[in-house]
């Protein structure tokens, strides 16, 4: 019974007023014809308030006629009621959908696709690839493998391809590629000898084409053959681009001198800022136009382009950080000097040594202190790469 109130309340319902010497025998007649009432309320001796299905209203209708009253419908409410409100703004509503759906389809397109760590002929390839399976600008993401499913496809078709990392950022894809790493192909080498470019002690070597002429511990000098590239013997012999490695203890010898006495810079914690706006080569001040009273001072800038999606435009905000900076005179010890001696004069020659050498040795030839000036000379024992090649010229 309360589902078909329910129901019918929502085909419809309606609340009427009623102004009627003794509204009772009115309400007793509506009941008599077997007419559903509720939320019954008298504002008045003669006023009485009801709700009832909007399908009795012509029942109603017919009563009020013989009572000769005119009822007075206060609210309709219902399906009928919104339809024909509906009907009326038909219109907007049907722009509302539109719009709606507009920006359903806009939020579902592809706006950008980025492909990041591929060459040129790999990205070229890809692109080609992803439009096949829907990934292109102007394209629906519904459409869309899930990057998983995205990543297993294109990972199968490319042999050239580690990994693919697949990115959703709105309405960009983002692809992240790492190629296999393919060996590079050797440039054909000419007939030649590997030779000594330094005097030095054989401390290792590894031959990988050519004959050795060397053993550990030879001591051998520049121009010296280490490799020969002729193999064989006096009657059968052949000329080939030797080729190895070979590591000799070298000798270093430094000078480095440092300061007893120096000054150094510190900041005190007292800064001042400025702010302005640069536009081109046009720097305008806006804020901070107090003078500058530090004797000393570092100048920290920090400038900030205005930039609209990925269009850089020529105006930027600049900013200014000015700190206060005090000197002190710091005076070294004797050992204390020595020892920042030794790790410049370390750090000097690690800088001019190929990449492969180590130091493994050190010795002390000379230190004194002059005028205040701590000076040091040093050798250092080195292990590095001594081959250098020498062209093998065949006469006719």
């Amino acid at each position: 019974m309360l589902k078909n109130f329910w129901f019918h309340k929502w085909l419809g319902s309606i609340r009427v007023e009623i102004i009627l010497n003794y509204p009772e025998r009115f309400l007793n007649d509506l009941i008599r014809k077997e007419i559903v009432l509720w939320d019954v309320e008298r504002k008045d001796e003669d006023v009485i308030r009801f709700s009832m299905f909007l399908k009795d209203k012509p029942i109603l209708e017919e009563l009020s006629q013989e009572y000769a009253i005119e009822p007075i419908i206060l609210e309709t409410w219902g399906l009928p009621v919104w339809g024909k409100r509906l009907k009326r703004n038909i219109g907007l509503l049907i722009g509302g959908v539109l719009g709606l759906f507009i920006l359903f389809l806009l939020s579902n397109m592809i706006w950008q696709v980025e492909i990041a760590g591929a060459s040129p002929e790999l990205e070229y390839k890809l692109e080609k690839q992803l439009r096949v399976l829907g990934v292109r600008v102007g394209g629906m993401q519904f459409f869309v493998d899930p990057p998983e499913i995205l990543q297993e496809k294109i990972t199968r078709k490319n042999d050239e391809i580690t990994w693919i990392g697949v990115e959703i950022h709105g309405t960009s894809y983002r692809f992240q590629v790492v190629e296999k790493e393919r060996p590079e192909e050797e440039d054909p080498l000419s007939p030649r000898h590997l030779v000594a470019k330094k005097e030095a002690i054989i401390v290792d070597y590894f031959v990988e084409k050519g004959k050795p002429l060397i053993s550990i511990n030879d001591f051998v000098k520049p121009g010296q053959i280490l490799v020969s590239g002729e193999i064989g013997n006096e009657k059968e012999s052949k000329i080939i681009p030797a080729k190895g490695v070979i590591y000799g203890k070298t000798w270093y010898k430094t000078e480095t001198e440092v300061k007893m006495k120096s000054k150094q810079p510190i900041l005190t914690g007292e800064s001042q800022e400025k702010i302005g706006i640069k536009i081109g080569t046009l720097y305008i001040p806006i804020w901070g136009f107090s003078k500058i009273t530090f004797k000393e001072k570092k100048v920290e800038e920090e400038e900030s382009k205005l930039k609209l999606f990925s269009k850089e435009f020529p105006l930027s905000l600049v900013k200014h950080k000015i700190w206060e900076i005090e000197s002190y005179e710091r005076v070294y010890t004797e050992e204390e000097a020595k020892k920042m001696a030794l790790e410049i004069s370390k750090k000097d020659l690690l800088r001019e040594l190929p990449k492969d050498s180590k130091i493994v040795g050190e010795k002390i030839l000379h230190e004194s202190t002059d005028s205040g000036t701590f000076k040091i000379a040093v050798l250092y024992d080195v292990i590095e790469n001594i081959t250098d090649e020498l062209p093998i010229i065949q006469s006719n």
